[in-house]
């Protein structure tokens, strides 16, 4: 099945529902929405050389023709790749030619960063602009039927970065997609054609993933007019639409109820706030609960597996009765219902319960494999199971709960950063002897990335030139916020790097200014 079918049965069974809104007005309904997207199939399947299984990448801020283009590329039967709009453009380029993608589609603000690796990169064969004279030309051809698709066929590349740095592409199948949208309806939370879903996080990641479901029910997809998130902006949207639910990152969460204007608004026409991606602290968590009361509900995911291990339901947040209950607000819940689950020790070996180890997943949500890459595919999906690389227990009833990250992601403001990708570009300085990169608690983003750096002798490093460095070669956002000049790393009988001990000597130095 191809996933678009949703958006042509849309198209004619809730023809006039509004579909794509900006801010408070609606931009497009579901009639208009699916006869754009079979222009744009059309236009891209007269392309040259164009069938189906070729990569379309997708470089855009949050817009409407973002999910314009991402319906037009499934309906022509061909493989959509959303890359993170705050990639840097080295970033931008590994992706593009990994993927092989023939064409992008980027926004305006990104024209001028993605456009020239046009010529660099022999497959990639046009960029086309969001709102130019030829997005305008590909809208306005000819529609065509949608394309059939086996489920087992790619439909999303994501590409999520590994503990080599360099990102790997998690191959999403029709399969995968649909598997996530039935979890969403039987785990997180049902949807009616009257809801609405507000993208205010990326729509290459969760955010994007999960308007998946609202589109198989024919819901309300808005676009703030911001095009990020703004709590201010929230909460004017929610007097304009009822129904409202969004995507949150746990840090967005949290400062979406310390800010007076979102706190003081009227949240009846809220209705869920799904967040995810990274740690939530339960004393964030209770002040969440007292102010929105029952419209919280948390999942544990990857890319491997799109938004779809485990779910805390909206009930185990309100069971205030539980004698566990402040135990289960700390865990990420129970698997989802076409997911199985398991923790295990080096061996593959179950662990007893409240034992912590690697959390292991199977189920139809779990990608085929990396693209390009069966070595990684091979090791990660090793004997049937998704290798997750984080470290979890689960109790007596079957509740995870995450103990740490393995592969020592750092998670800031909801998106992943691999230390090793960082620490590979800082060795590049000729005056670095090594370097270990670490994160720390921060108050707004979760975490905040923070260097160890050991200098060749004699030599002194001066921190503008590392951030420099850095700034020319990854996004801003993955960059230190601070360096640590030391003699030595701490390391054990292997050479190991003890990054514990470097989280250790954080915390005693913020103790020591405190």
């Amino acid at each position: 099945m191809n996933i678009a079918a949703w958006l042509r049965r849309n198209g004619k069974s809730f023809a006039d529902r509004p579909a794509l809104s900006r801010g408070r007005t609606v931009y497009s309904t579901y009639a208009r929405w699916a006869a754009r997207a079979a222009a744009i199939a059309g236009g891209l399947a007269r392309q040259p050389g164009y069938r189906p299984g070729e990569r379309v990448a997708i470089a855009m801020t949050n817009r409407p023709e973002y999910l314009e283009a991402l319906f037009g590329i499934w309906h022509a039967g061909l493989v959509a790749v959303p890359i993170n709009a705050k990639l840097h453009r080295e970033e931008f380029r590994y992706i593009l030619g990994h993927s092989g993608a023939r064409l992008c589609f980027a926004s305006s603000d990104l024209a001028e960063t993605v456009a020239p690796l046009a010529d660099d990169l022999p497959e990639l064969a046009r960029v086309v602009v969001a709102g130019d004279a030829e997005w305008h030309t590909l809208g306005a051809s000819d529609g065509i039927d949608l394309v059939e698709c086996r489920p087992e066929d790619p439909a999303w590349l994501f590409y999520t970065s590994g503990t080599t740095g360099r990102p790997k592409g998690a191959t999403l199948t029709n399969r995968n997609l649909i598997a996530m949208c039935l979890g969403y309806f039987s785990d997180v939370d049902p949807i009616a054609p009257t809801d609405a879903k507000l993208h205010a996080a990326p729509l290459s990641h969760g955010s994007g993933l999960y308007g998946l479901p609202h589109v198989a029910r024919a819901a309300n997809n808005i676009i703030p007019d911001s095009g990020h998130f703004d709590p201010a902006e929230i909460a004017d949207l929610l007097r304009a639409w009822p129904s409202l639910s969004l995507f949150a990152a746990p840090t967005m969460l949290t400062r979406l109820v310390a800010n007076p204007t979102f706190a003081g608004a009227d949240h009846r026409n809220l209705k869920a706030i799904v967040y995810g991606g990274g740690p939530m602290y339960v004393t964030d968590l209770l002040k969440a609960l007292e102010l929105l009361g029952p419209r919280l509900v948390q999942i544990y995911g990857q890319g491997e597996s799109p938004m779809t291990i485990t779910a805390l339901a909206r009930a185990f947040h309100m069971d205030r009765n539980h004698p566990r209950w402040r135990e289960r607000l700390g865990s990420v819940g129970l698997p989802f219902a076409g997911i199985e689950l398991r923790v295990v020790d080096g061996e593959d070996r179950d662990m007893p319960a409240g034992e912590p180890g690697e959390v292991l997943a199977r189920g139809d949500s779990v990608m085929a494999g990396y693209w390009r890459d069966d070595k990684a595919t091979a090791e990660t999906l090793r004997g049937g199971w998704l290798h997750t690389g984080d470290v979890g227990a689960l109790d007596a009833d079957g509740f995870l709960t995450l103990r740490d990250r393995s592969k020592d992601m750092i998670i800031s403001g909801g998106s992943n950063i691999y230390p090793r990708e960082i620490e590979e570009v800082l060795l590049r300085h000729p005056a670095i002897a090594e370097v270990s990169v670490v994160g720390r608690p921060h108050a707004d983003w979760g975490e905040e990335v923070v260097a160890f750096v050991v200098p060749r002798p004699g030599v002194r490093v001066a921190e503008p030139e590392l951030d420099r460095l850095c700034l020319d070669s990854i996004a801003r956002f993955k960059r230190p916020r601070a360096y640590r000049f030391v003699d030595t790393l701490p390391k054990n009988n292997y050479g190991k790097v003890l990054k514990t001990e470097l989280r250790r000597l954080l915390k005693e130095g913020e103790r020591s200014a405190g």
